[in-house]
């Protein structure tokens, strides 16, 4: 068994009031002095109860901070939870994850223990937050999915039996530049949910199916450059 492998408990909660202090902070003061313009587009499409994964593109360290604006608990009502990669946990960044309810993953070699975690955590109907890239890519479109994440949306859905089926939620980060600075426009662009019920049959044959219907529902909103202002929602403070 290799390292990454070995059975080690994980846990994650959220830090309260600290997380209501930062939620306030970030949407008031530090994302709005940072972004020039700042639109959401289908905040409808995301289910208002059940188990959720909100999969988006990775394109920028601001992607966490821009899906905490999005889909925190000011938002959705719901505290998201961050599967995040082992290499942004360290330090301060990964303190300040852990506030949020964010642990980690290796996306290469997942542990058993960071597995079972989120699928804990999408039993109990909680919104788990998994970036399906694994890391930053530079690249608009995406080119390759990693396929944990969509065989623990599957795994997770088999042990539920029962009960609403778990929502996997694409989200595109359109930053409208290779590198995000500032004054520049972000669009959050949220698509319609992909249920995890749709994929029967075997786990590995599953989640390729899902993963690879999600990497087409992603790359089908980082088609459109300019947002449609008529279903487009300006987020503000």
């Amino acid at each position: 068994m290799s390292p990454s492998a070995k059975i080690t408990s994980i846990t994650s909660s959220i830090s309260y009031p600290f997380t209501s202090f930062i939620y306030f902070f970030g949407r008031s003061i530090v994302i709005p002095a940072y972004f020039s313009s700042i639109k959401v587009s289908g905040l409808e499409n995301f289910p208002q109860e059940g188990p959720v994964v909100i999969a988006p593109t990775h394109r920028s360290r601001w992607d966490g901070i821009m899906v905490g604006y999005t889909f925190g608990r000011p938002v959705i009502g719901r505290d998201p939870r961050f599967m995040v990669t082992v290499n942004e946990m360290n330090g301060f960044q990964g303190w300040f994850i852990r506030q949020f309810g964010g642990f980690p993953i290796d996306p290469d070699q997942p542990s058993i223990a960071a597995l079972r975690h989120g699928l804990d955590l999408l039993q109990a109907h909680e919104v788990l937050v998994i970036f399906p890239e694994g890391d930053v890519m530079r690249d608009r479109y995406v080119q390759y999915l990693k396929p944990g994440f969509a065989r623990l949306a599957i795994q997770a859905q088999k042990k539920l039996k029962t009960g609403p089926a778990i929502k996997v939620v694409p989200v595109a980060l359109d930053y409208g530049c290779e590198v995000p600075k500032q004054g520049c426009e972000i669009h959050v662009k949220i698509g319609c949910p992909l249920s995890a019920t749709d994929y029967p049959g075997p786990t590995k044959k599953a989640a390729a199916n899902l993963s690879s219907d999600l990497k087409v529902a992603l790359n089908g909103l980082l088609e459109h450059a300019t947002l449609n202002p008529e279903v487009t929602t300006s987020v503000s403070s």
